[in-house]
Protein backbone atom coordinates (compact mmCIF):
# COMPACT_ATOMS: atom_id res chain seq x y z
CA UNK A 1 0.00 0.00 0.00
CA UNK A 2 1.76 3.46 -0.71
CA UNK A 3 2.20 5.53 2.34
CA UNK A 4 1.58 8.84 0.37
CA UNK A 5 -1.25 10.18 0.34
CA UNK A 6 -3.51 9.71 -2.98
CA UNK A 7 -6.92 11.08 -1.93
CA UNK A 8 -6.21 13.99 0.40
CA UNK A 9 -5.02 12.23 3.55
CA UNK A 10 -5.64 8.35 2.51
CA UNK A 11 -3.01 6.74 0.80
CA UNK A 12 -5.22 4.66 -1.53
CA UNK A 13 -4.43 0.55 -2.45
CA UNK A 14 -3.64 -0.08 -6.39
CA UNK A 15 -5.54 -2.87 -6.92
CA UNK A 16 -3.42 -5.42 -7.48
CA UNK A 17 -1.90 -4.49 -4.21
CA UNK A 18 -5.45 -5.29 -2.16
CA UNK A 19 -6.46 -8.74 -0.23
CA UNK A 20 -8.51 -10.74 -2.37
CA UNK A 21 -11.61 -10.02 0.38
CA UNK A 22 -10.80 -5.46 -0.50
CA UNK A 23 -10.76 -6.58 -4.50
CA UNK A 24 -14.18 -8.68 -4.07
CA UNK A 25 -15.03 -5.14 -2.30
CA UNK A 26 -13.72 -3.30 -4.65
CA UNK A 27 -15.64 -5.30 -7.57
CA UNK A 28 -19.33 -4.78 -5.17
CA UNK A 29 -18.65 -1.31 -5.22
CA UNK A 30 -17.84 -1.13 -9.16
CA UNK A 31 -21.04 -2.64 -10.00
CA UNK A 32 -23.27 -1.15 -7.45
CA UNK A 33 -22.06 2.66 -7.78
CA UNK A 34 -20.20 2.89 -11.16
CA UNK A 35 -16.67 4.39 -10.84
CA UNK A 36 -15.01 4.31 -7.30
CA UNK A 37 -15.18 7.87 -6.13
CA UNK A 38 -16.33 10.04 -3.34
CA UNK A 39 -15.88 7.80 0.00
CA UNK A 40 -15.82 4.87 -1.88
CA UNK A 41 -12.05 5.04 -2.65
CA UNK A 42 -11.62 4.56 1.17
CA UNK A 43 -14.33 2.29 2.68
CA UNK A 44 -13.08 -0.55 -0.21
CA UNK A 45 -10.32 -0.27 2.73
CA UNK A 46 -13.06 -2.35 4.48
CA UNK A 47 -14.50 -4.99 1.85
CA UNK A 48 -17.46 -6.09 4.62
CA UNK A 49 -18.36 -2.26 4.68
CA UNK A 50 -17.99 -1.65 0.85
CA UNK A 51 -20.43 -4.57 0.31
CA UNK A 52 -23.29 -2.88 2.28
CA UNK A 53 -22.17 0.48 1.53
CA UNK A 54 -22.42 0.55 -2.62
CA UNK A 55 -25.81 -0.78 -2.19
CA UNK A 56 -27.30 1.34 0.19
CA UNK A 57 -25.99 4.46 -2.03
CA UNK A 58 -27.08 3.24 -5.09
CA UNK A 59 -30.24 2.98 -3.61
CA UNK A 60 -29.89 6.74 -2.80
CA UNK A 61 -29.90 6.77 -7.20
CA UNK A 62 -32.41 5.26 -8.28
CA UNK A 63 -35.74 3.85 -7.58
CA UNK A 64 -36.57 5.75 -4.47
CA UNK A 65 -39.66 7.88 -3.13
CA UNK A 66 -38.04 11.38 -3.49
CA UNK A 67 -37.25 13.50 -6.46
CA UNK A 68 -34.09 14.65 -6.95
CA UNK A 69 -34.89 18.67 -5.85
CA UNK A 70 -35.53 16.88 -2.62
CA UNK A 71 -32.58 14.84 -2.11
CA UNK A 72 -30.53 17.60 -2.92
CA UNK A 73 -32.17 19.54 -0.51
CA UNK A 74 -31.52 16.79 1.86
CA UNK A 75 -28.49 16.15 1.11
CA UNK A 76 -26.69 19.86 0.98
CA UNK A 77 -28.02 20.19 4.29
CA UNK A 78 -26.28 17.51 6.29
CA UNK A 79 -23.37 17.48 4.09
CA UNK A 80 -22.71 21.76 4.84
CA UNK A 81 -23.23 20.41 8.69
CA UNK A 82 -20.46 18.33 9.09
CA UNK A 83 -17.90 21.23 6.94
CA UNK A 84 -16.92 18.41 4.14
CA UNK A 85 -15.65 20.28 1.72
CA UNK A 86 -15.25 17.30 -1.25
CA UNK A 87 -19.19 16.79 -0.47
CA UNK A 88 -20.26 19.65 0.13
CA UNK A 89 -19.07 21.04 -3.53
CA UNK A 90 -20.10 18.23 -5.18
CA UNK A 91 -23.74 18.67 -3.62
CA UNK A 92 -23.63 22.42 -4.81
CA UNK A 93 -23.18 21.75 -8.08
CA UNK A 94 -25.60 18.94 -8.04
CA UNK A 95 -28.26 20.69 -6.23
CA UNK A 96 -27.72 23.44 -9.11
CA UNK A 97 -28.06 21.07 -11.78
CA UNK A 98 -31.39 19.39 -10.13
CA UNK A 99 -33.17 22.54 -10.45
CA UNK A 100 -32.97 24.17 -7.10
CA UNK A 101 -32.36 28.34 -7.72
CA UNK A 102 -28.52 29.17 -7.09
CA UNK A 103 -30.46 31.23 -3.98
CA UNK A 104 -31.88 28.00 -2.03
CA UNK A 105 -28.45 26.27 -2.50
CA UNK A 106 -26.54 29.01 -1.57
CA UNK A 107 -28.93 29.36 1.51
CA UNK A 108 -29.15 25.40 2.51
CA UNK A 109 -25.34 25.48 2.69
CA UNK A 110 -24.56 28.26 4.68
CA UNK A 111 -27.37 27.46 6.96
CA UNK A 112 -29.98 30.11 6.21
CA UNK A 113 -33.76 30.45 6.67
CA UNK A 114 -35.09 29.33 3.04
CA UNK A 115 -38.26 28.16 1.81
CA UNK A 116 -39.51 26.17 -1.27
CA UNK A 117 -43.20 27.02 -2.70
CA UNK A 118 -43.53 22.93 -2.98
CA UNK A 119 -44.85 21.20 -0.09
CA UNK A 120 -42.73 18.31 -0.94
CA UNK A 121 -39.28 19.96 -0.62
CA UNK A 122 -40.39 22.38 2.31
CA UNK A 123 -41.07 19.04 4.21
CA UNK A 124 -38.02 17.77 3.34
CA UNK A 125 -36.00 21.09 4.17
CA UNK A 126 -38.01 21.26 7.50
CA UNK A 127 -36.99 17.99 8.64
CA UNK A 128 -33.12 17.92 7.23
CA UNK A 129 -33.02 21.53 9.42
CA UNK A 130 -34.97 20.06 12.37
CA UNK A 131 -33.13 17.01 12.13
CA UNK A 132 -29.22 18.65 11.09
CA UNK A 133 -29.59 21.09 13.96
CA UNK A 134 -30.56 17.65 17.06
CA UNK A 135 -33.91 19.25 17.53
CA UNK A 136 -37.11 17.66 18.88
CA UNK A 137 -39.63 17.38 15.98
CA UNK A 138 -42.54 19.09 16.29
CA UNK A 139 -45.98 17.35 16.17
CA UNK A 140 -46.67 20.13 13.39
CA UNK A 141 -43.77 18.78 11.76
CA UNK A 142 -44.34 15.56 11.99
CA UNK A 143 -47.93 15.78 10.84
CA UNK A 144 -46.85 17.95 7.35
CA UNK A 145 -44.48 14.97 6.98
CA UNK A 146 -46.95 12.33 6.82
CA UNK A 147 -48.88 13.78 4.83
CA UNK A 148 -46.54 15.27 2.28
CA UNK A 149 -44.20 12.05 1.92
CA UNK A 150 -45.80 9.36 3.68
CA UNK A 151 -43.74 6.67 6.19
CA UNK A 152 -41.83 5.73 3.05
CA UNK A 153 -40.82 9.15 2.15
CA UNK A 154 -39.84 9.80 5.98
CA UNK A 155 -37.79 7.15 6.49
CA UNK A 156 -35.95 7.75 3.02
CA UNK A 157 -35.08 11.40 4.05
CA UNK A 158 -33.91 10.43 7.25
CA UNK A 159 -31.71 7.09 5.93
CA UNK A 160 -30.27 9.57 3.39
CA UNK A 161 -29.31 11.95 5.76
CA UNK A 162 -27.19 9.09 7.62
CA UNK A 163 -25.69 7.90 4.77
CA UNK A 164 -24.53 11.08 3.87
CA UNK A 165 -23.52 11.61 7.29
CA UNK A 166 -20.90 8.69 7.03
CA UNK A 167 -19.89 10.28 3.13
CA UNK A 168 -18.90 13.69 5.17
CA UNK A 169 -17.20 12.36 8.02
CA UNK A 170 -15.39 9.84 6.21
CA UNK A 171 -14.16 12.63 3.42
CA UNK A 172 -13.94 15.01 6.41
CA UNK A 173 -11.35 13.03 8.17
CA UNK A 174 -9.37 12.06 5.68
CA UNK A 175 -9.09 15.83 4.44
CA UNK A 176 -10.22 15.29 1.05
CA UNK A 177 -10.50 18.89 -1.00
CA UNK A 178 -12.96 19.60 -3.11
CA UNK A 179 -12.85 18.07 -6.57
CA UNK A 180 -9.98 15.61 -5.29
CA UNK A 181 -9.61 12.93 -7.92
CA UNK A 182 -7.64 10.14 -6.11
CA UNK A 183 -5.91 7.21 -7.89
CA UNK A 184 -6.75 7.07 -11.46
CA UNK A 185 -8.60 3.54 -11.50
Amino acid sequence: MPETPTFGRYAEIPYDQMTPEQQEGYRSLIETRGALGGPNKIWVHNPKLAKVMGPLGAYFRTGYSLSEREREIAVCIINSKWRSTFPTNAHERAGKAAGLPADKVEALLSGLPTSFSDTREQVVYEMATCLANSRWVAKGLYDRAVEALGDIGITDVICLMGFYTSVSMTLAFYDVPAGATGMAR
